[in-house]
């Protein structure tokens, strides 16, 4: 007993010591990271992360709300993200149990009779050699510990809980992802829709222009290529609406599925035309340094960068040796044929080493395949956080160029409106034709069509430098990385 106190205290004394393990391995990733983003507006104040989180509520559009409600509760590829979650949970206290000792129930019996167990025993002609028969039965609790000295299982669950923390990141990316289709193809659906409205009325002002036409060439006005050129632009418009319907229809199946249902089950309820959001949210601005904890794919990164470098770590503890701590207590009988029955409590107290000694380079080159997927991640970090950036810039330059057109086309609608008014009042003091009226309010309804083409891309502009910037989800001091860890591990170079 007092071999074993000493062993247990020299173990406990270990585990004291080893609070450093010293095959640790850091995951500090040094990144350049510029002082702001170049195309963000500069007279935008930063946005909050908490204005982030809900950023389609800014479009104040009842539908897209209920929309994006039901897709984050039916989403498929969502409901499969959170079930990779569930999963990596539960391999976290699968890694972590093996730093706890296992206790486990035994019980054996049985009856044997074996020939390497001869008893001499007296006899009629003096001693007789017989094999007894036994009969043995046997319980109690076993108990087997091994000593984490060096920190190898212990950095298996660190790389574990980092794999799970991946998973939840990548779950809020697939959050992301799905709130920016829901909104784009909606505003794009309602865009599209508008164009429609618009094609029909231009249509209707066409068939007018040519019976208009048409009543000309009768009375010897016009000849006939006027009316087959008309006839032409009419059927070449009348073309592009099979084009808008099929497109509708397309983003209400896209819709639909997006939010769990079947295609078409969403076909009544946004069938009827509605006009854009009126008011879209303000514009975001985050500091580049601020990517690194709001967007999803950038935190998931970082997490691979972890585990990878907790795998490497534990690669490196196989070089040590391994202590184990073993006990086990209970009772047990034993009957022998003709002898008197023993029964009575039993015991096994031990504990091990083992250390490696030859394994045709097994643990080398497991720690180098360790080490060339540290650099692996490492550098498929930096990768991620470039194309972050890259992903910023153009959503930024994509919404200018979209606000710049929409403003060039409105001036161009205001223009239309104003030569369709003055051709209205030419035609009504004889100063000028119906056919000039009619050409006018084409004009007008062509201009109006390519701006709302462009109201709708600043729209879906918007939606995209949301997500660049990981909008749709809350970081909160349960989740962010950012004060206790990114920003202690990335250099910014000059």
């Amino acid at each position: 007993m007092k071999v074993w106190y000493s062993i247990m205290v020299l173990s406990l004394a270990l585990m004291g010591s080893g609070g450093c393990k010293p095959t640790r391995v850091s995951d500090r990733v040094p990144l350049m990271i510029p002082e702001r983003l170049q195309n963000a507006p500069d007279v935008q104040p930063v946005s909050a992360p908490k204005d982030l989180s809900e950023w389609w509520k800014g479009f104040g559009d009842p539908v897209l709300n209920d929309l994006i409600s039901q897709a984050l509760s039916a989403n498929h590829d969502l409901r499969l993200a959170k079930a990779r979650v569930r999963e990596a949970k539960a391999m976290i206290t699968v890694a972590e149990s093996v730093l706890y000792p296992s206790i486990d129930l035994f019980s054996f019996g049985g009856r044997e009779k074996r020939i390497d167990r001869i008893v001499g025993v007296p006899g009629k002609q003096g001693i007789e050699l017989i094999t007894p028969i036994a009969d043995l039965i046997t319980g109690g609790l076993a108990a087997r510990w091994e000593i984490d000295v060096f920190g190898g299982r212990q950095l298996e669950a660190e790389a574990a809980v980092a794999q799970s923390a991946g998973t939840e990141e990548a779950q809020r990316a697939v959050q992301v992802g799905l709130l920016a289709q829901v909104a784009t193809n909606y505003l794009e659906l309602r865009g599209i829709q508008r164009r429609t409205d618009i094609l029909l009325e231009n249509i209707g002002v066409q068939r007018e222009r040519l019976r208009a036409l048409q009543a000309f060439y009768k009375a010897g006005l016009v000849n006939d290529m006027d009316v087959a050129r008309q006839e032409t632009l009419l059927h070449n418009t009348m073309g592009t609406l099979p084009v808008l319907t099929s497109t509708e229809k397309n983003l209400i199946h896209r819709l639909s599925v997006l939010l769990g249902e079947t295609p078409a089950s969403l076909e009544e309820r946004l069938a009827d035309s509605m006009p854009l959001p009126v008011t879209p949210p303000s514009i975001p601005k985050l500091l580049p340094s601020s990517l690194l904890e709001q967007r999803p794919d950038l935190r998931l990164a970082h997490t691979e960068v972890s585990a990878a470098a907790a795998s490497l770590g534990a690669a490196r503890a196989n070089l040590f040796p391994k202590f184990v701590l073993s006990a086990s207590g209970g009772f047990g009988a034993l009957a022998v044929g003709g002898f008197p029955g023993l029964a009575e409590g039993v015991y096994a107290l031990g504990s091990g080493l083992t250390a490696p000694i030859f394994n045709a380079g097994r643990i080398k080159a497991h720690i180098t395949a360790a080490d060339a997927r540290l650099d692996h991640v490492a550098t498929n970090y930096e990768k991620t956080f470039l194309l972050a950036l890259e992903d910023t810039e153009n959503a930024y330059v994509a919404h200018t160029a979209a606000l710049e057109r929409r403003d060039q086309l409105g001036r161009a609608e205001t223009a239309a409106e104003r030569s369709h008014t003055h051709a209205q009042a030419f035609y009504q003091r004889g100063a000028a034709d119906f056919l000039s009226v009619l050409d006018a309010q084409r004009t007008r309804l062509s201009t109006r069509d390519e701006r709302t083409q462009a109201e709708t891309a600043v729209r879906v502009a918007l939606v995209s430098i949301y997500r660049a910037l990981g909008g749709g989800w809350a970081v909160d001091s349960s989740v962010s990385r950012g004060t206790d860890n990114d920003a202690m591990k990335i250099t910014e170079k000059d």
